[in-house]
């Protein structure tokens, strides 16, 4: 029998409605061995029951870190059932199979971090945003390590003019724990965030000072490209003084799309190209090439307009991928559920 649960005690860890009327925990942890998981009081293990455990189930149906699921009480809880999510943050995962792989759920911000150091890549940030959008998340960008940076305000400046105005971006150092106030408005009572960046950006860093005790490994990153080892090796979800959630990530040298995304992030770019003369206009050397001229003119930076393209062509490749993998799954399953009819 297990103590009746408190709705204090679960809006401390981010749940969102009234009481449940079975026992609920948030998953804070996912090991080989299980899960760990959260109930507004302790951390405890728990198991996942047997149908989160067949061969061939689409991987985004099992619990993932940030969910909130149902629990059989016992000397070992078994989780039974994953509660809908609101938000869910999701990637290609990496090889030949197409599949897709949950970073966090139940999050209200991705706080992307990155230094101001040799790990500054605007088309990196631009892609982060891209698998942001559709998640049911907000993206805050967050730049680090500016004492490494001679040009600060000038980097400041050209990021801010390739995101749109409604992200914010906030420089701060993550040692510091009077800069790293400015995130108070996405870490109070309630709020969840996930925290995500390349090995080496800071996220261990920005995360003990958040939690205001030296509780995550940190390391030194390479001379040559500002890039470190993977100190963080699985996601974990954190409670915090300030009263919110925060989910640190390992670093993800692989960011693929999964074919899903919308390109709002290039939504002046799009709306360009319809006012090129000819409706399949490839934006080269055609005549009345809307994209063409606003390059010449300055009014288009290259860079950004080469990964616009980058993005795309990988977006409509994934888009492709999963639709195979749809349809092959669905041939599949078909004799199955005739079977079963009989």
């Amino acid at each position: 029998m297990t103590e009746p649960q408190h709705i204090d005690a679960l809006r401390h860890i981010g749940w969102r409605g009234p009481l449940p009327t079975v026992p609920v925990a948030r998953v804070v942890a996912q090991h080989r061995a299980g899960y760990e998981v959260h109930d507004g009081r302790r951390v405890f293990a728990a198991q996942p029951d047997g149908r989160f455990l067949r061969r061939g189930l689409d991987p985004s149906l099992r619990p993932a870190v940030g969910d909130f699921v149902e629990l059989a009480p016992g000397d070992m809880p078994e989780i039974t059932r994953v509660l809908p999510r609101r938000s869910t943050l999701t990637r290609a995962a990496a090889g030949e199979r197409y599949e897709r792989q949950v970073i966090a759920t139940n999050i209200d911000y991705v706080l992307v971090l990155t230094g101001l150091d040799g790990d500054f890549n605007p088309r990196r940030i631009e892609r982060y945003l891209l698998l942001i959008e559709g998640s049911g998340a907000q993206p805050v960008v967050l730049l680090g390590k500016s004492d490494r940076c001679p040009d600060v305000a000038q980097r400041m400046h050209a990021l801010r003019e390739r995101l749109p105005e409604a992200t914010p971006i906030h420089l701060l150092n993550s040692k510091d724990a009077a800069s790293t106030k400015t995130l108070a408005p996405y870490l109070g009572p309630g709020d969840s965030a996930v925290l995500v960046g390349s090995s080496g950006a800071g996220k261990s860093t920005l995360t003990n000072t958040l939690l205001g005790e030296a509780r995550m490994a940190t390391g030194a990153v390479r001379k040559t490209d500002s890039r470190g080892r993977h100190t963080t090796t699985h996601r974990a979800l954190l409670t915090l003084p300030t009263g919110g959630c925060l989910i640190d990530t390992p670093g993800m040298r692989e960011l693929k799309l999964t074919g899903e995304e919308s390109l709002d992030l290039f939504a002046d770019i799009e709306a360009l190209a319809m006012r090129c003369r000819f409706a399949d206009c490839g934006h080269e050397s055609e005549p009345g090439c809307a994209v063409q001229a606003a390059l010449a003119a300055g009014e288009l930076d290259p860079e950004r307009w080469r990964n616009y393209r980058k993005l795309r062509t990988e977006r409509e490749q994934q888009a492709g991928e999963e639709d195979a993998v749809s349809r092959h799954d669905a041939t599949v399953a078909q004799p199955l559920r005739w079977f079963q009819s009989r």
